[in-house]
Parts: C-alpha cells; structure tokens; sequence
C-alpha cells in the first residue's frame, strides 16, 4: 500500500513528530512496509484458530494482601515542619 506525503505528516502531526526531506522518505518507506506486512498477515486463514488469551500455561502465584499499621498519624506527623490534626502542610506549588 503506497501513503501520501500528505497521509505521513498528518499521523506525525497527531503523534507530535517532525519530519522532513530524506527522513520523510525514510518514515514512508518504513510505513508502507509495516501496512505490507499486516495485509499478508490478514491473509492467513484463521478460522479454525481459537483466540490466544494467555501466552503461556503458567500462573501467578500472588499472595494475600494483609494491610498492617507501621505508623501511626501521630507519629508521621511528630517530625514535619508543618502539618495540622490529619495532614501535612506544604508550601503552594500551583499558580492559579
């Protein structure tokens, strides 16, 4: 499949790229490839095939979540510069 010019810049410009001159050239040349490669690929016959969920057999073995208080509030709070009943208090770091 052979792309414009026109049809490159317009995807570099959604992907907030810069081409130009030979590297133009190059991209298209790249891209009429990879959309090449994909048409063969959609030629296979793959109805007989079942959708691949997972690559492998193989399972995750995950532990349990167990929650557990390290610190208190009281004691997290015990040594900041500033800080109220619950929260710590930063200097503003955001204009309006």
């Amino acid at each position: 499949m052979e792309l414009s010019q026109e049809t490159i810049l317009h995807i570099a410009k959604l992907a907030r790229l810069e081409f130009e001159g030979e590297e133009l050239q190059s991209i298209q040349g790249d891209l009429e490839k990879i959309i090449g490669f994909m048409a063969n690929l959609s030629k296979v016959d793959t109805s007989g095939v079942t959708p691949l969920i997972f690559m492998s057999d193989e399972k995750n073995v995950l532990r349990e979540d167990e929650g557990f208080r390290t610190i208190s509030k009281k004691e997290a709070l015990q040594n900041a510069p500033k800080h109220d009943s619950d929260y710590f208090r930063i200097p503003k770091v955001l204009d309006k």
